[in-house]
């Protein structure tokens, strides 16, 4: 892995802090309002430029674990209020972050290596994600961060939603509720002038329509998903609140470090063996975490803490999603498809062991340092397989800002 110059990621106060200095400068054209608390009685704050109905929201931190997107969302602002062209017709309003809570738990604001960002790693389970919650939980479950977001899009009727995601390790792409033409060439092209791959193969996008490289349009409601046994289906997100408005979600991802393996278009040569393998690596690195977990459970004294819940949820998808890729042929057969497989089945066992370390560490388990080594060693792993480079932080605000106005653009004329 490359080394790693110092980045820094804004923690919320942070966030909440300049978005307030924002909006005194600009008393005129900007307000920052409270739209909502957390679970925990934090509380969700929307900072809005522009009056214009004809509106763009933009979401930050519906993942803890991703944190560019804070950073995005002031760039965009600051954007917005300078760039006058921006703001003809259009409002744009940004959600600072949308899980503050889950925020306040993933502790790696200036991550050095892999290992360092799953040393303070948090990733709540699936109901408890603001975004997906809709998909697995009944309307009277919701959480607050739910219901505060699906009431600002339904207040603000937007055109365009875009929600600022991003992952550790990969490439960059688009994910879309509703094509929007045209976005793929000034997507690509600013990710070249970045040094930032494209992720051609995304396997969280398996045979979904692709509009361009990078660029995939989710299926209508009602199609069969490419992995049977995954409990959230994006099509019951709040990603498609926005259509009940005649709107439409881009989902824009990018990475902290990058892969340029996860660009190859050239065909895997025995792919469905391939993932086959990578599905029995899946089983065991998740059965090395279930054995930790087993042994400490009676040390924990029934602990049920976000960190401990989250870990044993990633671990119960393990079965079924090892089951999709052994009984399911492959929906696609790329160099990149396939190299994306290899970084989630990593992903999912890392990710709840880096967890569980957590809590053993504040228990003062005696199963922590076994657990440490196996966190360092996968982590090393991870990144030694991927070639993992560092992404300069400004080049990942760029991209996604980049991104996001071009999207703003072309869905406009779309809709004009």
């Amino acid at each position: 892995m490359s080394p790693v110059p110092e980045p820094r990621y804004p923690s919320v106060p942070e966030l909440v802090a300049s978005a307030r200095s924002l909006a005194a400068h600009r008393p005129g054209l900007c307000t920052l309002d409270q739209v909502g608390v957390s679970r925990a009685g934090r509380p969700l704050h929307l900072l809005s430029v522009g009056r214009a109905r004809r509106a763009v929201l933009v979401v930050a931190g519906a993942h803890a674990n991703e944190p560019t997107g804070g950073s995005t969302l002031l760039a965009l602002a600051r954007r917005v209020l300078t760039e006058r062209e921006l703001r003809a017709g259009t409002s744009w309003h940004f959600l600072l972050c949308a899980d503050p809570d889950g925020a306040s738990l993933h502790v790696t604001p200036a991550p050095r290596s892999l290992l360092d960002y799953h040393h303070g790693f948090f990733r709540p389970a699936g109901a408890e994600q603001p975004e997906w919650s809709p998909s697995v939980l009944p309307p009277d479950r919701l959480p607050p961060e739910t219901r505060a977001l699906t009431g600002v899009i339904d207040a603000l009727r937007p055109y365009l939603q875009v929600t600022l995601h991003g992952t550790e390790l990969g490439g960059s792409w688009v994910q879309l509720t509703r094509d929007v033409p045209g976005l793929a060439e000034p997507f690509a092209k600013s990710a070249a002038e970045l040094h930032i791959p494209v992720e051609t193969g995304a396997c969280d996008a398996a045979g979904w329509p692709v509009s361009g490289p990078g660029v995939r349009v989710m299926p209508t409601p009602g199609s069969a998903p490419a992995y049977p046994s995954l409990p959230d289906d994006a099509r019951l997100s709040t990603w498609y609140r926005a259509h009940r408005h005649g709107g439409l979600t881009a989902v824009v991802e990018v990475p902290m470090w990058a892969s340029d393996l996860v660009d190859d278009p050239a065909p895997h040569p025995a792919p469905q063996a391939a993932i086959r393998r990578l599905a029995a690596r899946l089983l065991r690195d998740a059965r090395e975490v279930e054995l930790v977990l087993a042994d400490a459970l009676p040390r924990l004294r029934g602990a049920d803490g976000p960190l401990l819940r989250a870990a044993r949820w990633g671990l119960g998808l393990v079965p079924g999603l090892a089951a999709d890729w052994v009984h399911t042929p492959p929906a696609d057969t790329t160099m990149a498809y396939v190299g994306s497989v290899d970084a989630f089945g990593r992903r999912l066992p890392l990710r709840a062991a880096a967890m569980l370390l957590r809590v053993l560490r504040e228990a003062d388990d005696r199963a922590a340092p076994g657990l440490e080594r196996l966190v360092a060693t996968w982590s090393t792993a991870f990144a030694d397989r991927f070639r993992a480079r560092w992404v300069p932080l400004e080049h990942q605000v760029e991209h996604q800002s980049r991104t996001v106005v071009e999207t703003a653009r072309h869905a406009r004329d779309v809709g004009a």
